[in-house]
């Protein structure tokens, strides 16, 4: 038992020895890489506070239309004139231990790798102040371990060269605060017209939130989201001590107003576009806020400066004077997406509200293309007749009924073509083929043509009731342009850095979104817009325009009482234009209701004057047959009226003419047919 207790003994002492050696040598190694660390830091000496370079922003032709730099929106305020306010928001928000660390909270970082583990994905952040300032003063976009390491070793250099104080101060006036903002001084003037020594503590609170997404935060563009997010500062501000109760809730009620000032200081040519590819910039990933900024980054863009500045020139004439009416403007090459020109409302300086990319407004009767694209892939014809006569349509199982009208309360009272019906907007007809696609049809549709917005399967529906995007809805008509095939808008061409090399680039992703022939049968149904032959008991869309007209578009108009509307496309060039109020009042000037087509037309004729004129070719497997435009029999001298030349997807073109005969394509045998056989008529009682 002796020797036992003994070996035991021997044993532990053993342990204890290898316990005491490691812990001496883990000691040591610590201790070694703290004093290299020290040594490096004071050795390299303080980081430089980075010199900043122009990020430029160039158009089509590669010719600069805007800059950005550190002389411009970034005003470089000390400590002690920031609000404390602003100082106590911030630790609160982003770095609570801030005087405690020295420049990494292990902790945090610990509590961050076990939620991103639970998740299994990157849900938390753990960045200290010290170490998003070094981020920002170290420019580069690569996202490797380099570029960790050297964010690691600029946070020591700062944390033992400089006071806290100083990083502080440096930290909140280069952060990225949207817009084009650097820094809480230029924030505070752009988003509240007041100096960062002001603010409010609601104000601050707010600003305090927004770093973590510039654009999602933003008081102007997301406000909702903002004011969430500054109730959560001043809550942890309420926890951490720093209010009480009562400040907290009496900040929370403050009503806040956003107040652009000097928003277009910095804002050469195209203003709107130029701040909707900064929205896009912060959406691409990789490039950090402050990178974008100052990197010297060179951004190759769409825009194409003598189109726009035929847009800028054309709305700033035809838009009526004395009116508060605004404007939303796109031109889109459709074969690969690319923006041309972008007005996002009459006055940028103004408001910067850019209504064609943030607006969500009714598209009237521009959707209908889009019901009918869907109608024709399930049987429907140039030459498919329904009955439009005044109509009471009922749904929600009987509870609910809906009776539209046509423009000046006109009705044919007669069968009309789907040709006719698009010339001339026929409501009638849309809600008929709405109602028997079903509503999900045109839900589909919206989808398949890049609508984001949900569209209703009410029957007003048909007629433009559900909101679209300006952007979005132009865009949409490049799909019948490019053959059926999709793409997406596109504003940036590719990214330079200061070096020249490129650092991101667009790759075209087309997408076939319908069959080549059916958006090429659509096209010609829309250039009718154009033609008096399809008038009838109404007049097409376009008639007015026509004097002005000298080449073939494809086009669409819409209207509701609160929106204008003009979309339309030549083989080359896509353009679209919506007006109204920003408050949705009524229109009810005439000047008002004629500006959107008027800016459409003069538009596309300056576009295309030096151009040679190109025409709709139609593909393989369509047929063109002249066609009696009211009836949609083939024609002949018993109809009575001027033909139309009508395209029809191979083997679904009209064989019958006006006189009952029938008359087979080439190469096909004659087929009887039942008199006056209209499946589509005798479902709806015609």
């Amino acid at each position: 038992m002796g020797r036992i207790s003994r070996r035991r003994r021997r044993k532990r002492f053993r342990i204890l020895q290898l316990a005491v050696l490691t812990l001496f040598v883990f000691s040591f190694l610590w201790g070694g890489t703290i004093l290299a660390l020290y040594f490096y830091a004071k050795t390299t000496g303080p980081p430089s506070i980075a010199v900043s370079q122009s990020t430029l922003i160039l158009d089509t032709n590669d010719e600069i239309i805007g800059e950005r730099t550190s002389g411009e929106k970034r005003y470089w305020m000390p400590l002690e004139d920031i609000s404390p306010h602003v100082v106590k928001a911030t630790l609160a928000v982003e770095d609570r231990k801030f005087y405690d660390h020295k420049g990494f909270d292990f902790t945090r970082i610990a509590g961050a790798a076990i939620a991103d583990i639970k998740a299994m994905a990157k849900v938390q952040g753990a960045s200290t102040i010290t170490q998003q300032y070094a981020r920002n003063l170290y420019l580069t976009h690569d996202k490797t371990w380099t570029r960790k390491l050297n964010e690691a070793l600029y946070t020591i250099r700062l944390e033992w060269n400089y006071e806290k104080e100083d990083i502080l101060e440096g930290y909140l006036n280069t952060i990225y605060y949207g817009h084009g903002m650097y820094g809480i001084e230029a924030a505070s003037r752009y988003y509240f017209g007041v100096s960062s020594e002001d603010l409010t503590l609601a104000q601050a609170a707010m600003l305090a939130g927004v770093p973590k997404s510039p654009y999602g935060y933003s008081p102007l563009e997301n406000f909702d989201e903002a004011k969430e997010r500054q109730e959560l500062v001043l809550s942890v501000m309420q926890e951490n001590g720093d209010l009480s109760v009562d400040e907290a809730k009496k900040a929370k009620k403050e009503e806040l107003v956003v107040a652009v000032t000097a928003a277009a200081e910095m804002l050469g040519t195209a203003p709107y576009f130029q701040e909707a590819v900064w929205q896009q910039l912060e959406q691409i990933e990789g490039l950090e806020p402050y990178y974008l900024k100052f990197g010297g980054l060179k951004i190759y863009t769409t825009l194409d400066s003598t189109l726009q500045k035929t847009a800028e020139e054309t709305v700033a004439e035809r838009m009526p004077a004395e009116t508060e009416l605004e404007v939303a403007f796109a031109a889109i090459d459709p074969s690969n997406g690319y923006v041309k020109a972008m007005v996002g409302g009459r006055n940028y300086e103004n408001s910067p509200f850019n209504r064609l990319t943030q607006a969500k407004r009714q598209p009237g009767s521009t959707i209908k293309p889009i019901l009918y694209t869907g109608a024709l892939e399930r049987g429907f014809t140039p030459a498919t007749t329904m009955k439009s006569e005044p109509t009471t349509f009922y749904y929600d199982e009987g509870r609910s009924e809906y009776a539209p009208l046509n423009f000046n309360h006109k009705f044919a009272n007669d069968a009309i073509t789907l040709a006719q019906a698009i010339a001339i907007s026929d409501n009638i007809y849309a809600v008929k083929a709405h109602q028997f696609l079903g509503g999900e049809v045109l839900q589909k549709e919206a989808k398949r043509f890049g609508l984001s917005t949900p569209v209703s399967e009410l029957p007003s529906a048909a007629l433009g009731t559900s909101e679209v995007v300006p952007l979005e809805m132009i865009h949409a008509y490049s799909v019948f342009a490019n053959d059926g095939k999709r793409t997406e808008p596109v504003l940036i061409r590719k990214i330079e850095d200061a070096d020249g090399k490129v650092i991101y680039e667009h790759k075209q992703k087309d997408k076939q979104a319908l069959d080549q022939k059916t958006a090429f049968v659509m096209t010609h149904m829309l250039t009718g817009t154009f033609d008096p032959v399809l008038n009838d008991y109404s007049t097409v869309t376009g008639i007015t325009l026509l004097d002005q007209k000298t080449r073939e578009y494809a086009a669409k108009s819409g209207t509701t009482n609160t929106d204008q509307w003009m979309i339309g496309y030549s083989p080359t060039l896509t353009a679209g234009i919506w007006t109204g109020y920003d408050d949705a009042r009524e229109l009810t000037l005439s000047e008002d209701k004629a500006a959107a087509k008027s800016i459409w037309i003069d538009f596309m004729e300056k576009a295309h004057a030096k151009q040679p004129e190109k025409f709709f070719v139609p593909p393989a497997g369509v047929r063109a047959v002249q066609m009696d435009p009211h009836t949609g029999l083939l024609n002949a001298a018993s109809c009575g009226n001027e033909p139309r030349t009508a395209y029809f997807l191979e083997s679904t073109e009209p064989v019958e003419d006006c006189e009952g005969n029938t008359v087979a394509p080439p190469g096909e045998p004659v087929i009887e047919q039942e008199e006056n056989e209209n499946w589509l008529g005798r479902l709806f009682g015609e």
